[in-house]
């Protein structure tokens, strides 16, 4: 990885932890919580994590929190190739869990050893009701129909191409989305009739979208490393974290959203 000037780490961190304000406002608990009965000023955790976590690691952070009163976790959620960017720019983070372990292997000079913690597959997102009867990944190359994709740089964009390529089908997106979430909300929205999700966000808009299973020989599985990054300044406690994700009680909480035993 190139040698980053220390002076411009600094202001890219500076930018970075910025733009993570409102982010952290969406983790597990406000500023006002930091104050533990127990050692007094609890420890803040930054953990950027995949866009396709979402909603799990809301969950998964309570529960760390109710078993570690003296830790708060604070999550950063985006596209994986966003958070090596952040991770790249100097962003003041204490963990990462990317969808994939290209990313995570691409900031292994940034990293701890990382460890998957879980796993996922692909699905065929479509209307509510699947309006355009949409059957295989060989339907999504109608000519007529509407189909988003995440761009290539995205893990699941890339899953996306592989799995297409390997049933050597031509599909010509309308769009191509940064994160998994933003394909799953143009379906959701009726902006396109058909998106290529993980199993697990498909998941989280019932009511809203249907989810047009994919054979396992045509598939793709994607893996959930997580690692602590070296310029944390929360080393034992991110360890801690890290560790966690593997416990039972959290590979519980994965399981129960749909996420695969690593």
């Amino acid at each position: 990885m190139p040698h980053v000037v220390t002076g411009r780490r600094a202001a890219a961190a500076v930018v970075t932890a910025a733009l993570l304000v409102p982010l952290a406002a969406c983790g597990s608990g406000d500023k006002d919580g930091d104050k533990k009965a127990k050692g007094g000023a609890a420890t803040d955790l930054t953990v950027l994590a995949a866009a396709s976590l979402t909603d799990v690691f809301k969950t998964a952070g309570a529960a760390y929190e109710k078993e570690h009163p003296g830790t708060k976790v604070h999550f950063s959620f985006a596209g994986s190739q966003d958070l090596a960017a952040q991770v790249n720019q100097g962003a003041p983070a204490d963990a990462l869990v990317t969808a994939d372990t290209k990313t995570m292997d691409q900031l292994r000079s940034d990293t701890g050893k990382p460890s998957v913690i879980a796993k996922n597959r692909l699905v065929i997102a479509t209307g509510e009701g699947n309006p355009k009867k949409i059957g295989s990944l060989k339907d999504l190359t109608g000519d007529k129909l509407k189909v988003v994709l995440a761009a290539p740089a995205v893990p699941v964009g890339r899953y996306s191409k592989q799995v297409l390529d390997k049933q050597h089908l031509a599909v010509k997106p309308v769009s191509e989305e940064p994160s998994v979430r933003a394909v799953l909300s143009k379906v959701e929205l009726g902006e396109a009739d058909a998106g290529i999700v993980y199993k697990t966000d498909a998941a989280t808009a019932p009511g809203k979208v249907d989810a047009i299973d994919i054979p396992d020989a045509q598939n793709a599985v994607a893996d959930y490393p997580a690692a602590t990054l070296k310029t944390s300044k929360h080393t034992k406690e991110a360890a801690a974290f890290v560790a966690w994700l593997g416990t039972p009680e959290a590979q519980k909480i994965l399981r129960k959203a749909g996420f695969q035993q690593p």
